[in-house]
């Protein structure tokens, strides 16, 4: 076996494949769809397009002074969602690689799962968001809290699911 087929895949050392992806992929639809649509429904909320368009304003800088409610955006709500759906599949990874293989059961997945969840958050909204995309902290606090803990809890779910 060649040093490389050897150093990815092994018992000790998983291979990245659909299985893992898959994780990341459907907690970011969970996350996308609590936060869009409680963002558009409650009282001063950000709008149903705010989360993807204010994630795209890490790159298109003019989204940076967007008002709320936040409208459609052309490049905005792609590039949002492209961004949010890449970050996960990212975090889920990691997640998939280092944290969940010491977790053997379900429950144990879905509550470390969102702890992992509100760990992102934190050192996204208390540290990153600041510096490389304020506009964010439009969204509400305990509303974009919350996604992140469904989206660890879904991201736990699914992956003991897909890889037991």
């Amino acid at each position: 076996m060649s040093e490389v087929a050897h150093a990815v895949g092994t018992a000790e050392t998983p291979a990245i494949s659909w299985k893992i992806l898959v994780a990341g992929l459907i907690a970011s639809m969970v996350m996308a769809m609590w936060e869009m649509a409680v963002e558009a429904m409650i009282p001063g909320g950000a709008g149903f397009w705010a989360a993807p368009v204010m994630i795209a304003a890490t790159v298109l800088r003019d989204l940076q002074n967007v008002a709320t409610p936040v409208p459609f955006d052309m490049m905005g709500v792609p590039l949002g969602m492209m961004g949010h759906m890449m970050n996960s599949v990212v975090l889920g990874i990691v997640f998939a690689l280092v944290i969940a293989p010491r977790i053997p059961s379900l429950i144990g997945q879905i509550i470390v799962g969102m702890v992992y969840g509100v760990v992102i958050f934190a050192v996204m909204w208390f540290f990153l968001l600041p510096i490389i995309d304020p506009v964010m902290l439009k969204l509400n606090l305990m509303v974009f809290l919350a996604a992140h803990a469904m989206w660890g809890g879904a991201l736990g779910w699914i992956n003991h699911a897909v890889n037991k």
